[in-house]
């Protein structure tokens, strides 16, 4: 499949089809095989009771992130471990970008590294993870 297509139509299910990206507010800045930038600004119902944001806010930014570059290259992928380190905290306004760099890739698995890091370039954590890439290619959504 020509890679065009299959981040075309990545790109699509990602932002027209993943309620839960949406409703993070994920807006995409770049894709192409095996890499993702994302987007997204800390909301206050995204808060824990100590007005930061929860630590599930800037890992699922990066899980997203990590499907975008992992769904690239044209075959379905899907997460098999992932881990993350919170280095900063966030708080409500904070714009935060995520971006994916693919570290290895095999037939059937890749390792993607992500950090994430604010509107001041400082890192806020940094997420690791690991796909299994199936032998199913992305035709439609």
């Amino acid at each position: 499949m020509k890679s065009n297509k299959a981040i075309s139509i990545v790109k699509d299910c990602m932002l027209n089809h993943d309620s839960f990206s949406n409703w993070l507010g994920i807006e995409l800045v770049e894709i192409s095989e095996g890499y993702c930038r994302l987007k997204m600004k800390v909301r206050q119902e995204m808060t824990n009771g100590f007005n930061i944001a929860h630590g599930g806010i800037a890992y699922s930014l990066a899980d997203s992130a990590l499907a975008f570059a992992s769904n690239s290259h044209g075959k379905k992928a899907l997460s098999i471990e992932t881990s993350i380190s919170h280095l900063a905290q966030l708080k409500p306004g904070d714009e935060i970008y995520a971006t994916a760099n693919e570290l290895s890739l095999s037939n059937t698995l890749a390792v993607y590294c992500v950090d994430i890091k604010n509107a001041d370039g400082k890192l806020v954590a940094t997420f690791k993870g690991t796909v299994y890439r199936t032998a199913k290619d992305w035709d439609t959504v």
